[in-house]
């Protein structure tokens, strides 16, 4: 297998696998409820918390989790493998934004998806661990004092790319910060309906 080939198969593989929607298919198969149609309308962890806890407090506790971790998993797994493969640390970094696209605009959903913090998160974590560990601990502290899923995720976002330039002057292999910026680009657009909740102060907690 010529080095292109094995690129695109990657590149698909990024995109389909992150694509899975595995909060709607949890919610669907354990609690018969389409979280598509309920809540915020979003397949991310918090939202199959928020709808199932309605009808099931210690199951919604546990797909919540799962969810959680599923999202994360998915692209990074592909990036696990690609870097097994020995392919170039360009081609990894297209990996995790197709990862992020491919969350955030499901082919399975007709394009419509997640928010993209869990994968956004798993890719980033194999990428940039120490700026990962920064964000995973500026979330602790946002989401205990605040709350508010979303904003805490936007602010674990924001350390990750100060501490990406902390740790990661010279991004290995690129020279460039681009990738990061797109993520969170992305990230930041699926959050938009959520920011302005937020300014209108009705943005829902997490309780």
């Amino acid at each position: 297998m010529d080095f292109l080939n094995q690129n695109i198969i990657f590149y698909l593989a990024a995109y389909l696998i992150a694509g899975i929607p595995f909060g709607y298919l949890l919610a669907k198969q354990f609690a018969g409820v389409d979280i598509k149609n309920s809540g915020s309308g979003n397949i991310g962890a918090t939202n199959v918390l928020r709808v199932v806890k309605e009808k099931d407090p210690k199951l919604a506790t546990k797909l919540g989790a799962v969810t959680l971790l599923l999202d994360a998993v998915k692209g990074a797994v592909v990036i696990l493998a690609a870097k097994m493969a020995g392919v170039d640390e360009s081609v990894l970094w297209t990996i995790a934004v197709l990862a992020v696209i491919g969350h955030c605009f499901s082919v399975f959903l007709k394009f419509e998806g997640g928010k993209g913090v869990a994968t956004g998160f798993g890719v980033l974590a194999v990428m940039m661990p120490f700026a990962a560990l920064t964000a995973v601990a500026a979330w602790g502290f946002a989401s205990k004092g605040l709350k508010i899923s979303s904003l805490s995720s936007l602010i674990a976002l924001g350390a990750f790319i100060v501490a990406s330039y902390f740790f990661y002057p010279a991004v290995p292999g690129i020279g460039s910060h681009a990738p990061v910026w797109i993520i969170a680009a992305i990230i930041v657009y699926k959050h938009i309906p959520n920011i302005v909740r937020i300014f209108k102060k009705e943005e829902g907690k997490v309780v």
